[in-house]
């Protein structure tokens, strides 16, 4: 576990404190949760990124042309 320092302004702490208070948890668990699904969001939207630059219109196609073409059952409308 590393330790780091952190300056916040004022309103920003007093509001995590509010919130990690009302949560029932530490402001550094609170900090660490918001952090870990921050950095979460940035790698998603980065492997999506990266995927979508593999995509090709004639791959998809070719992929469709491999699923039966049946109406959708009633409760997948």
């Amino acid at each position: 576990m590393s330790t780091i320092s952190l300056r916040l302004p004022e309103s920003l702490h007093k509001k995590a404190r509010d919130l990690a208070k009302k949560e029932k948890t530490s402001i550094n668990q609170l900090v660490s949760s918001a952090l870990a699904e921050k950095v979460s969001a940035l790698m998603t939207e980065e492997y999506l990124e990266m995927r979508a630059s593999r995509a090709s219109k004639s791959k998809f196609t070719k992929a469709m042309k491999k699923v039966a073409n049946v109406a959708a059952e009633e409760y997948d409308k």
